[in-house]
């Protein structure tokens, strides 16, 4: 398997070519293809470097397979009032596969085939997928649904978790942990079932996540582990690199360098960022409005330990299925106990004057107030929340977060795409499923349509479906380190899923 990166592999033509700008977007380079073997481009650019007139962006094109931006969509859609019929016609477009691993190639080989995100997106992505899944389950394209868990169970087998996406670069880094939400999706009748089966991948995952977990002491942390001062097992976002990201290489560098701060310890935090799938957000910085003052791996974030939470209860249902009633019983317990974590280190009563609301925690700072945002749902979508706060919740949505078009992610409007005024499909699903399942309905309800008639407003626009959306006013959603992207795999997915009426379905 193909597990040296781009860096590794290309040394100071690699470091020339992020820093020199020769793409606008980082990833180009990085998921580009060479044509001949790594050493051997190597060794010719430390000679060809040096010749009078030589041009770094002419020596990428000769001895490069750059990756191209493939429309997703193909032709604009000749009845752009179907947006189902598009949607439908949109999944092959987005289907890819890659058996074989080559030598050079950071993408890395899976054995079934898989959807896309689309845009710059052009790999098997970990969170996404879950939403994507919905949309293919719901239009009957199940057998995709099962190609993804299956391809996410060999990695897991491979390399013992899940990574940010299938890319060398990415093996550093997972993303947040749906994987038990797949395996349910994929088993509605009988979720238990269906968590039996894929008990040693759900465990493994869980053991990724708990690492180093045995000899915490309080007050210390271990990669993604943490324990706070008075004992209690939580977890963080984390990368096992300290070093700039290699599709955004320039960019993490000249934030180190304006942060006056170690530069380590930026880009892990800008890494770990990554690894929420919030990159980035105002939510993970001290400063909102200063990305450079990011502090990702200083928090304990929300939606997170409610995953983990949801992923501890699952292991407890396929082991108890199973027969493995020691395992059942310890994970039901971890359960519990992070669910009691979650119902009270978590709350914030009276948050910056607005009430009760879920926020992150400062794992060694709980008086640290954290701003409200739409991961304070993840909760409410698991099922773990008290039934009071599902109602300061509720009445937090409609106070600060309920925009005329969806859902807004944060109310700081930061710049980064991760805030005001952009909403995002998952986060509209989670919200809406959490809600209508402590009996806030008609305000579910209310944000569904209003993100999926702005889905629709914007469809017939400009025939696209977008990563993201402004929920504030008719457009594509804006901000971050690149362009908006079209596609759009989790947009599609939950457009499809509250179109179908899934949201009922779960109502009370």
């Amino acid at each position: 398997m193909a597990t040296a990166t781009p860096q590794a592999l290309y040394g100071e033509l690699f470091v020339a070519v992020q820093m020199a700008r020769v793409f606008p977007d980082g990833k180009s380079f990085v998921d580009a293809r060479p044509k001949a073997a790594p050493a051997l481009i190597r060794a010719r650019f430390d000679v060809e470097r040096h010749s009078p007139g030589f041009s770094l962006a002419d020596f990428v094109q000769a001895h490069f397979v750059l990756p191209g931006h493939d429309e997703p969509a193909g032709p604009r859609p000749t009845n752009p009032g179907h947006i189902r019929q598009h949607i439908r016609a949109l999944w092959p477009l987005l289907v890819r596969e890659h058996r074989t691993a080559a030598e050079g190639d950071s993408l890395l080989a899976l054995p079934r085939p898989y959807v896309v995100p689309g845009g710059r997106f052009r790999e098997l992505y970990y969170w996404d997928s879950y939403f994507t899944m919905l949309g293919l389950v719901a239009d009957g394209r199940r057998d995709l649904a099962e190609h993804m868990l299956a391809n996410f169970a060999h990695l897991i087998a491979s390399y013992g978790f899940i990574p940010n996406s299938s890319r060398s670069y990415m093996l550093s880094r997972s993303q947040p942990p749906f994987f038990f939400r797949m395996v349910e999706l994929l088993h509605a009748d009988d979720p238990a079932a269906g968590f039996a089966k894929h008990l040693p991948s759900l465990q493994a995952e869980h053991a990724f996540w708990m690492d180093g977990e045995a000899t915490l002491a309080p007050d210390h942390a271990h990669r993604r582990a943490l324990r706070t001062v008075d004992g209690a097992l939580l977890n963080r976002y984390w990368d096992d690199r300290d070093t700039p990201r290699e599709e955004s290489w320039r960019e993490d560098v000249e934030t180190a360098e304006a942060s006056g701060r170690p530069h380590e310890q930026v880009w892990r935090d800008l890494r770990a960022g990554a690894e929420s799938g919030w990159d980035f957000s105002g939510r993970w910085c001290a400063d909102p409005a200063d990305i450079a003052t990011i502090e990702t791996t200083a928090l304990a974030p929300v939606d997170l330990n409610a995953l983990l939470a949801g992923l501890e209860g699952a292991i407890a249902l396929g082991a108890a299925r199973a027969g493995d009633t020691a395992t059942a019983s310890a994970f039901e317990a971890r359960a519990a106990t992070r669910t009691r974590w979650l119902q009270t280190r978590f709350w914030r009563a009276k948050g910056g004057g607005m009430g009760g609301h879920f926020a992150d925690l400062n794992w060694r700072n709980a008086a640290d107030p954290r701003p409200l945002t739409a991961a304070a749902l993840v909760p409410l979508y698991l099922g773990l929340a008290t039934p009071p706060q599902a109602d300061a919740m509720a009445a937090q949505v409609q106070r600060h977060l309920l925009g005329a078009n969806g859902l807004l992610t944060t109310a700081l409007a930061t710049g980064q795409q991760w805030d005001a005024p952009n909403g995002w499909a998952p986060l509209q699903w989670m919200a809406t499923q959490g809600l209508a399942r402590y009996g806030h309905t008609t305000l579910a309800r209310d944000i569904a349509q209003r993100w999926c008639a702005s889905v629709q407003r914007v469809y017939l626009a400009t025939g696209r479906l977008l990563e993201k959306y402004d929920v504030a006013e008719d457009r594509p959603g804006g901000g971050g380190e690149y362009e908006t992207q079209d596609g759009f795999g989790w947009t599609n997915g939950v457009f499809v899923a509250f179109q179908d009426g899934l949201l009922e379905a779960t109502a009370p």
